[in-house]
């Protein structure tokens, strides 16, 4: 029973990889893209394992069990063993059911607005030179892009200028604004971070909403300089889908 045990998990947890990971998205969720081809890899070694070990020890019923009773075991004059019975199954070992199990039948939900508003927001890299912006309106931009140049372009690139951001909902602590978001992760769901702008004038929707948010820079401090406020008034805002990978902080690729 215990090597069967240990077959059953190997299996069910590479099952599982490959199912978050090769035939979906869910992955995505918890770790970056390019961890994908490793948790695949990960997925067919224990599949693989799981498999094995099973036909390795195929026999007559009973076999296994008779060889676990006595392999640490001895035995004295008139043939009666002395050892331990290792054939019982550690209840602990039940427990890893559990997490092999949830990979196939239930994902736990994405980072999103609980994570967002518990958390400071990532602070901005520092920069000295912006590019130029397209003369195109609205200027599709990233979060984070947006931020640096409120408060660190002093040529006041945004003044006056429509923007287009992409994230979803996080509900403010005043009831005149929300956070458009982005959850940021450098390798999995445990160091993510979060890039917030507060939106004004628009109605606020259910938290983790993804939206479409188009406006311009909501005055608050002086523009270009640490005091600018990382805020837009919103002219439109329009539901969006949810991005496949949405632990970045992307150009908006949806049209005005």
């Amino acid at each position: 029973m215990k090597r069967r045990l240990q077959e059953i998990l190997l299996v069910l947890s590479g099952l599982g990889l490959l199912h978050a990971s090769l035939f979906t998205d869910l992955c995505l969720r918890y770790v970056k893209e390019g961890m994908r081809p490793i948790l695949i890899a990960s997925g067919v070694v224990l599949l693989l394992l799981g498999v094995a070990e099973a036909w390795s020890h195929r026999g007559p019923a009973g076999g296994d069990e008779h060889g676990e009773r006595h392999e640490h075991g001895g035995h004295d004059g008139d043939g009666h063993g002395h050892g331990h019975d290792h054939s019982t199954v550690p209840r602990v070992a039940w427990l890893l059911f559990l997490p092999a199990l949830s990979l196939l039948v239930y994902a736990p939900p994405a980072l999103g607005a609980y994570t967002a508003s518990r958390e400071r927001p990532k602070a901005v890299a520092e920069q000295r030179h912006f590019d130029p912006l397209p003369a195109t309106s609205p200027v599709p931009m990233t979060l984070s892009d947006f931020t640096s140049r409120a408060q660190q372009d002093s040529k006041q690139s945004i003044k006056g200028r429509s923007i287009q951001m992409t994230g979803f909902v996080t509900p403010g602590k005043q009831g005149d604004s929300w956070y458009l978001t982005r959850i940021i992760i450098s390798c999995c769901a445990a160091d993510a971070q979060s890039v917030k702008v507060q939106i004004y004038g628009s109605q606020i929707l259910p938290a983790n909403t993804w939206v479409s948010v188009t406006g311009t820079w909501h005055p608050g401090g002086t523009l270009g300089t640490r005091s600018a406020s990382a805020a837009l008034d919103a002219r439109t805002v329009k539901k969006i889908a949810r991005p496949v990978n949405g632990y970045t902080d992307d150009l908006p690729l949806i049209p005005s």
